[in-house]
């Protein structure tokens, strides 16, 4: 059997075909594509829904964002932090379009490029970019790859005619990182190739500097955008921070859909300093040791009966398969613990959990108390 392709504009889960723009552009079938980890969190529960670091802020970050409420009179300049992204990334400062997270990129594109045909997501992934393109109007085609290949990237089962295709890289749910040579191999004219990389700074791989397969310093791919966060790692996800990086005259598009001063400016001061060198080292520092966690992480649930991890984790969250999922969920929920559903992913289902990294403790309390849930409902 081969991956599903389904390539029917979606307007239901069984791929019937929809006006373009009618019915909830925030559903598709039954998934809720606006359902994030954080509606899962409430006060009390240790939090492995959201994949954001919990961790005090270093002072070459927190200084500059301090210092910038000084100058919430002027309007915000994002000149600097632009130039500091583009020398972190060997670009121009032309090929960077600093953006309010980069959901707001979700957004821009969708917008901006109103003209595409046939765009194509490639599912599981992070389910705003097809929501964007719903709320825009387009008929949204879907690539679905399968748990019995690792849920890995195939160039060949997106379309030739798809001119605007989406994936995340390393994907959310499945924390899959796919060969850098096989997104690549997306590309080509005619196409605007749209990589997430939001969770490229939480990739590592021993002997590898920099992040593995990462497309972000690549300007002879054509048609290319990479999407880059900094809320993970720094834990800004209430700053809103996020870049493109693109051609510039694809960005100028996005950039005319975008509103004007639509980045603060103590979101312009983190980016600037989350560009450093020193700043990108610290990264890295972050990334080995989250590998670390990520490693026991997987080797705890190795061990607990019917449970699956999905794929070869690479990131700060790992996809796993449950029977029952929705009832281990509420009763881990009962216990203290706040788990991402799965359902609400084109192409996991109602069998599956997605969890956050932490520390081996936190690790070991929650596999410890899953195994409990899984012994009583025997």
């Amino acid at each position: 059997m081969t991956p599903s392709v389904d390539l029917h504009p979606h307007g239901d889960e069984a791929g019937g075909t929809a006006v373009p723009g009618s019915g909830d552009a925030s559903t598709a079938g039954d998934c809720d594509l606006h359902h994030h980890g954080d509606a899962e969190v409430a006060p009390g529960l240790v939090d492995l829904a959201v994949n954001v670091r919990r961790q005090p802020m270093p002072p070459w970050l927190a200084g500059p964002i301090h210092a910038a409420l000084a100058d919430l009179a002027a309007y915000p300049d994002h000149s600097a932090a632009t130039a500091a992204v583009a020398a972190r990334h060997g670009r121009e400062p032309g090929e960077v379009l600093l953006t309010a997270g980069a959901a707001q990129a979700f957004v821009l594109i969708a917008q901006a490029l109103r003209d595409a045909r046939r765009p194509v997501v490639v599912h599981p992934q992070f389910t705003e970019p097809e929501a964007a393109l719903r709320n825009a109007g387009h008929a949204v085609g879907r690539v679905l790859l399968r748990e019995a290949d690792g849920f890995r990237l195939d160039p060949a089962l997106v379309p030739p005619d798809a001119d605007l295709v989406f994936v995340g890289n390393p994907t959310n749910p499945t924390s899959v990182l796919h060969p850098a040579a096989d997104v690549a191999a997306l590309a080509r004219p005619g196409r605007v190739l749209v990589v997430d990389e939001a969770f490229a700074d939480t990739t590592f791989r021993p002997g590898v500097p920099g992040e593995p397969e990462s497309l972000a310093g690549r300007r002879d791919v054509p048609g290319l955008i990479v999407l880059r966060s900094l809320t993970k790692t720094w834990g800004l996800a209430g700053l809103r921070i996020g870049y493109a990086l693109g051609p510039a005259g694809l960005l100028a598009r996005l950039a005319a859909a975008q509103p004007l001063w639509a980045v603060s400016t103590p979101a312009l001061a983190a980016a600037a300093a989350c560009a450093a060198p020193a700043a990108v080292a610290a990264e890295r520092e972050i990334a080995a040791e989250l590998a670390r966690e990520r490693d026991h992480l997987v080797a705890r649930l190795a061990d607990v009966p019917d449970v699956t991890v999905a794929g070869t984790p690479a990131s700060a969250f790992v996809a796993l398969r449950v029977a029952r999922a929705a009832e281990i969920r509420l009763e881990l929920r009962k216990r203290g613990y706040a788990v991402r559903r799965g359902d609400t992913f084109p192409g996991l289902g109602a069998d599956w959990l997605r969890i956050a990294v932490r520390d081996t403790a936190t690790t070991d309390a929650f596999v410890a108390t899953l195994v409990d849930v899984l012994k009583e409902r025997q």
